[in-house]
């Protein structure tokens, strides 16, 4: 028997003019200017509508990362909140520095700990920038196609519910109370395909005995299977020891200090306390805003 296999071709995906004129960046007529000057210059379509004025750079990024299948959202999108930059500027210096934070982090974390893919995000106390790294990390990593939870395990002061503008009626403090199902709770991101998110839930008045049971152990270790990265935001060192069951069932930590706020000691003593609960601190991140 002979058999011919026939090579397919790949269906083209859609121009970058195209994509620009789907998102409202420019008209048809003003993409027909931009032609007759890429065919008269001989240059590329995004450079001849920048040497027209008609188009930033930026557009082509971000008309570049819809074409290649990169997910992110579209400048004005109130479904998230401006502060998880790197879900509407894929391309700008601080989204840089985070994808050279995950590229670290796959190399100290994912591959060298096997079988652990749960990761705390902790600081020595509030306002360092801990939720923004978190949220802003795990859209990174979803960017990268990785199957991605962000948990918001900060039961006293929750923020990724915000962050993503999601309810916060149930989330982990009602799965941990045995209120709901943890299916019930995570909310997938639209728009960024790998995303999902497990918010904090109501504010118990025990948030310390909830992260104690046992439940809380056998959540983080099911979800560890169900996805390739889990992200985990917590509360501040410095205004409970709940960091510390998180850390401990995440079993790696990024510790985030801010530039200016931030004092040496306290973050020696939180490193320090994470590496006497044989915790794996993975790195350090210093927050510049």
């Amino acid at each position: 028997m002979n058999l011919m296999i026939q090579k397919i071709p790949a269906e083209p995906g859609p121009s970058i003019g195209a994509i620009l004129i789907d998102s409202g960046r420019l008209t048809p007529e003003a993409a027909e200017l931009v032609l007759d000057r890429q065919k008269t210059e001989g240059i590329r379509f995004g450079a001849a509508g920048v040497a027209l004025g008609l188009i930033c750079e930026e557009d082509i990024q971000q008309a570049l990362a819809r074409q290649y299948g990169y997910p992110f959202l579209a400048p004005g999108d109130d479904s998230v909140s401006e502060e998880v930059v790197a879900a509407f500027r894929p391309f700008s210096p601080i989204v840089e520095q985070l994808r050279a934070l995950r590229s670290q982090l796959m190399m100290r974390w994912l591959d060298a700990r096997s079988g652990l893919r749960a990761l705390a995000v902790v600081s020595p106390g509030a306002g360092e920038g801990r939720s923004f790294i978190a949220a802003n990390l795990a859209v990174v990593f979803s960017q990268l196609g990785q199957r991605t939870l962000l948990v918001d395990a900060d039961l006293r002061r929750p923020r990724q519910h915000g962050l993503f503008r999601l309810p916060n009626r149930h989330g982990l403090s009602s799965v941990l109370a045995g209120r709901v199902e943890v299916a019930e709770a995570i909310t997938r991101i639209p728009g960024m395909i790998d995303l999902s998110v497990l918010p904090a839930g109501a504010v118990p008045p025990n948030p310390q005995e909830l992260l104690c049971r046992p439940q809380f152990a056998e959540l983080m270790a099911g979800l560890q299977t169900q996805h390739e990265v889990v992200v985990v935001d917590t509360p501040a060192a410095g205004e409970s020891a709940d960091y510390q069951f998180v850390a401990a069932q995440s079993g790696g930590a990024l510790v985030v200090a801010r530039r200016d706020v931030s004092l040496i000691r306290n973050i020696q003593s939180l490193v320090s306390s994470l590496q006497q609960g044989n915790v794996a601190v993975i790195g350090t991140v210093l927050n510049n805003g």
